[in-house]
């Protein structure tokens, strides 16, 4: 072979390692390339309409949602809201997107901005007041796509969320606060929110509230029709039951012992009016105050609760105690006017003076010897002398405080019974 024809050989041979070489690197270089957005639209991307939603064969989008609830606090009866932290996600599936030539995994974490260029469900809470979104250290949220381009969304959020509460039977109340997620422009032709069918709602069970305890939590369909259409909606309950044991010993406990100090009246004698009234307004007053107090954290509402009704029988029996020492005061009171004295005896006239005085003196002689004949000591043969008024009324006065010391506590035993025996049920 002469030296032309091995230079033109070796010359193919370079040139077909660079064409190789230069195949890898643009392999590698595409591998090493990052996802672009455009990289997941149709070839032609004015087949996107990040307005419409991915409807498959005319069927209406499902978007699946998930909730983690990670903590309940800050019920507030007052203002009727209540706080939660929550994992919220959803899923959902458009056919239209592309997948990326170099996703090897089951998924592949996107850039959340890209949201904005791409259909997402325009779903909103309908029952917040406030939403935090939280970011520290990063913004807490990502976009996964998955091999059958399922999309999902998860994002972590603290809700204030309003909770219409009944006080008819408070304390032994149970609310149901809700959780509701509504479509916002679509209607039920175009998209439909449903829970996810393996694990729609976690909640941590090591949620601890001061006053309530979370007894039952369950999903459910809130969908509504409105004049411009039916909208899908879901909802979280959580049946939240009131602990009785805080208004036990601050409330019933203490409001017992004041009308029970009340009736110590009864054993204080009926002229002691300074020590009785003072006893019984004292217990009034304090009352007042208590039954103030159970009301500090709650809304003025038009109803009777369970709580008014029993401290409003508590302060009937204190304020009848303090009219049953009116009572005695009266009783006792009608013989204090003295008695009105005897007519003096006309004056003994001068003339019939002797004569009255032998007519005394032949009477005592004449019944002096009656006695002496008979045998019979001088003794006084007439009845003896009844109780005075004074001590008659006394007597009244006390025999009232005698039934009251009896009918009090029985009537109001009798009324704690009826008001446990109706709310047994509910503790």
């Amino acid at each position: 072979m002469s030296m032309d024809e091995a230079h033109g050989g070796g010359m193919v041979s370079a040139i077909l390692s660079s064409v190789v070489l230069l195949l890898l690197l643009g392999r590698t270089a595409d591998a090493q390339r990052s996802l672009e957005f455009f990289d997941l639209l149709p070839e032609d991307p004015k087949l996107y309409d990040k307005m419409r939603p991915p409807k498959k064969d005319g069927q209406a989008t499902v978007v699946y949602f998930h909730v983690t609830v990670m903590g309940l606090d800050s019920i507030d009866e007052n203002s009727m809201t209540y706080a939660a932290d929550i994992f919220f996600a959803q899923t959902w599936k458009d056919n239209r997107l592309r997948l990326p030539e170099n996703m090897t995994s089951e998924y592949r974490l996107l850039e959340v901005d890209w949201l904005k260029n791409m259909w997402r469900p325009d779903s909103f809470f309908k029952n917040a007041k406030s939403v935090t979104f939280q970011t520290m250290t990063i913004p807490n949220h990502y976009l996964w796509l998955y091999k059958d381009k399922t999309i999902l969304y998860m994002v972590k959020l603290t809700l204030k969320l309003s909770c219409a509460m009944n006080f008819l039977i408070y304390p032994h109340d149970t609310q149901e606060c809700k959780l509701q997620m509504e479509s916002l422009s679509h209607t039920t032709d175009e998209m439909i929110f449903q829970w996810d069918p393996d694990v729609p709602l976690v909640v941590d069970e090591n949620i601890e509230l001061p006053q309530l305890q979370l007894v039952k939590n369950y999903t459910a369909d809130c969908t509504q029709v409105y004049s411009t259409g039916n909208f899908t909606c879901l909802e979280v309950v959580f049946v939240l039951k009131r602990r009785l044991g805080y208004y036990l010993f601050h409330t019933y406990v203490p409001t017992c012992l004041i009308v029970i100090m009340s009736w110590v009246s009864f054993w204080i004698k009926p002229e002691a009016a300074p020590a009785r009234v003072t006893l019984g307004v004292t217990s009034l007053l304090t009352l007042s105050t208590q039954h103030a107090k159970s009301q500090a954290s709650l809304p003025p509402v038009s109803y009777l609760k369970a709580v008014d009704a029993f401290m409003s029988v508590c302060t009937v029996f204190v304020f009848m105690a303090l009219m049953e020492y009116c009572l005695v005061n009266i009783v006792l009171g009608d013989s204090d006017t003295p008695p009105k004295p005897a007519p003096p005896p006309p004056p003994p006239s001068s003339s019939g003076t002797d004569s009255a005085k032998l007519d005394k003196i032949f009477d005592i002689a004449t019944k002096e010897n009656a006695m002496l004949l008979s045998g019979r000591s001088q003794k006084s043969s007439g009845p003896p002398p009844g109780p005075t008024p004074a001590q008659r009324a006394r007597m009244r006065a006390l025999n009232i405080d005698r039934v009251s010391r009896v009918f009090f506590p029985f009537l109001f035993a009798v009324l704690n019974v009826t008001y446990w025996i109706m709310f047994a049920e509910y503790i």
